[in-house]
C-alpha cells in the first residue's frame, strides 16, 4: 500500500492522521509538502531502496556479519533503548523468550539472511552470516543449493563458533526490537510508544485505539508481517 492510499484514509486535517500536512493558513501546504517529501527521502534512504521493511544486517565485524546484529549495529543495544523516567510507562518489557524471524532481508550478492532473536535454551550462541559461501553448487555430493531465502546467491548461517558484533552480543535473547518500518522503528521506547498510543495498550486503558487487536510489545514484527494492516510499515516510525 502506497503512502498516499495511507494518507488518503486519514482526517482531513493538518495532520493527516499520523502525518503534518500543513496549516489551514495562506501558503500552509508548502510546508506540509516539504514535510512529506522529507518523509519520503527519509524514507527512501532507510528502506525503500533496499525493498524492505525489517532493518538489514549490515554491519561487518571483521569482515564478517555476526548474527547477533539483530540485538544492534554499531555498538548499539536495542533492548536498552528505553523511555525516560516521564515515559517510562510506555515501553516495551523484554521478554527473554520471544522468538521472531524478520520477514525481508538484504538482497545484494552474499546479503546475510533475515534478522532473528530467540532465547539463549534455543541459541546458546550465535555465530556469523558467511558471505563468501558458495551455495549454489549442485555438482556437490550432496548436492547444494542456495535455500534461506528467495533469490539467495551465495551465503550460508555459521554457528560452529560464537563470533560478538560491535557491542560484544553473541547470543540474540531479547535482541527482538530491530528496526522496522519505513524509517525504522527500533527500540523497546519506541514500540512501547507505538502500542500505547495505537494499540492494544490503548486499548486495554480505555483511550481510542487505531489497532485495538495488535500488541506491538508482543508481536513488533506485525508492522512488516501483517497481511490485514498492510499500512503498518507506513505509520511505524
Amino acid at each position: 500500500m502506497t503512502f498516499w492510499k495511507v494518507s488518503k484514509s486519514c482526517p482531513k486535517s493538518g495532520w493527516l492522521g499520523l502525518f503534518y500536512t500543513g496549516e489551514n493558513v495562506d501558503n500552509g501546504y508548502i510546508y506540509g509538502l516539504i514535510n512529506v517529501a522529507a518523509f519520503l527521502a527519509q524514507s527512501m534512504k532507510e528502506t525503500i531502496q533496499y525493498d524492505a521493511c525489517d532493518e538489514n544486517s549490515w554491519d561487518l565485524i571483521g569482515g564478517k556479519y555476526p548474527l547477533s546484529n539483530a540485538c544492534g549495529q554499531l555498538g548499539q543495544s536495542y533492548q536498552d533503548y528505553h523511555c525516560s523516567d516521564e515515559e517510562k510507562h510506555m515501553e516495551c518489557p523484554v521478554d527473554p523468550n520471544m522468538s521472531i524471524t524478520a520477514v525481508t532481508h538484504a538482497k545484494w550478492y552474499g546479503a546475510p539472511g533475515p534478522l532473528f532473536c530467540g532465547p539463549k535454551t534455543e541459541y546458546s550462541f550465535t555465530g556469523i552470516w558467511d558471505h563468501l559461501y558458495e551455495c549454489n553448487r549442485p555438482w556437490a555430493n550432496p548436492p547444494e543449493t542456495c535455500s534461506v531465502y528467495e533469490g539467495q546467491k551465495a551465503g550460508k548461517y555459521d554457528n560452529s563458533a560464537p563470533y560478538a558484533n560491535n557491542a560484544g552480543r553473541t547470543d540474540v535473547e531479547g535482541c527482538c526490537w530491530w528496526g522496522r518500518g519505513v524509517i525504522q522503528t527500533s527500540g523497546v521506547c519506541n514500540f512501547g510508544k507505538l502500542n500505547y498510543y495505537l494499540g492494544a495498550r490503548a486499548a486495554a486503558d480505555g483511550r481510542d485505539s487505531r489497532y485495538p487487536t495488535i500488541d506491538f510489545c508482543k508481536d513488533p514484527e506485525v508492522i512488516c508481517s501483517s497481511a490485514e494492516y498492510k499500512e503498518l510499515k507506513w505509520i511505524a516510525g
